[in-house]
């Protein structure tokens, strides 16, 4: 049993956590709206220069640097999804307010122009950062048989979630303490419907950075603890694709459907992130293996 500063401590720090999760979903919520730290941090309840040491605890990172990386990745994924979109398009999307500014910022993560990265920068950048394993999945995402791809509504998800970073089998963390939670508030776990969240891109992010986001769906009465923050996953149009296999296999169809299918579509990704709507969770399951719907948000061009 903690003494008393040790319980004010840990109070503290869930605390924290409840908050930033607050903030990291109104960011990702619309990446493209003026993101300040005075609005942010009203969003946390904390004063400007207390927020701004908090969600660096939180998150290991600026909340510029943030904000930045996640509006840069975005217009990265665009650029090359989306041939049809032109640049100040992108940069108006993802939240920058000039040409000039987006341009400055982009060369300077990427190490080209968001022209040159449509025009072949992307492939010298995935070249030039690329490992075993990421080839691996590229090479079989082109060999594989495209997969089926209905376009239907999808409702509207109230979710409780924990995040992760890293894309591998250390995701299992966080379904472990979402399970512990759900035990501890006499949820049932195993008949809640379980979502994967995805909003980032392999092919750009570093495995060990991929951002995940493991949820059940929660009815109203359930309410955000600490790690575990409660949101709403928006209803719309989605690209669905239906996908089984082990523990890794998931990506190069993933892979097929982003450079391939999407390109000659003629749908522009949605605002928020993709994730998996699962059957049989490969993190849960003892042979590691899945069976899911991988649903895309879209708008039609």
């Amino acid at each position: 049993m903690c003494d008393l500063r040790e319980c004010q401590v840990d109070a503290g720090k869930l605390r924290h956590q409840t908050r930033i999760n607050d903030v990291l979903y109104h960011i990702h919520s619309d990446i493209s709206a003026p993101l300040n730290a005075k609005d942010l941090a009203k969003v946390a309840a904390y004063s400007t220069y207390h927020f701004h040491r908090v969600f660096k605890e939180v998150t290991g990172e600026n909340l510029n640097d943030y904000i930045r990386r996640s509006r840069l990745e975005r217009a990265a994924n665009l650029l090359i999804y989306e041939p049809s979109s032109n640049v100040l398009e992108v940069a108006s999307r993802c939240g920058f307010l000039s040409h000039a500014s987006f341009t400055h910022a982009f060369k300077k993560q990427f190490g080209s122009s968001p022209r040159e990265w449509r025009n072949g920068g992307y492939s010298h950048y995935k070249q030039a950062h690329s490992d075993v394993k990421r080839r691996d999945i590229e090479a079989l995402g082109e060999e594989l048989k495209l997969p089926a791809v209905t376009i239907r509504h999808i409702k509207a998800w109230r979710v409780a979630y924990v995040r992760h970073q890293g894309y591998d089998r250390s995701i299992c963390e966080a379904w472990g303490l979402l399970q512990q939670w759900a035990l501890k508030h006499c949820i049932d776990f195993q008949r809640a419907q379980m979502l994967g969240l995805h909003p980032s891109n392999p092919d750009i992010v570093p495995l060990d950075r991929c951002r995940y986001l493991a949820c059940i769906e929660v009815d109203e009465t359930v309410w955000r603890q600490g790690k575990v923050g409660v949101m709403m996953i928006p209803s719309g149009m989605h690209a669905v694709i239906e996908a089984s296999g082990r523990l890794g296999d998931l990506l190069p169809v993933l892979h097929a459907f982003y450079h391939r299918w999407l390109p000659q579509s003629g749908y522009q990704l949605g605002q928020t992130p993709a994730y998996a709507i699962y059957r049989r969770n490969q993190f849960l399951d003892e042979n590691e293996i899945f069976e899911l719907e991988y649903a895309v948000p879209i708008v039609a061009v």
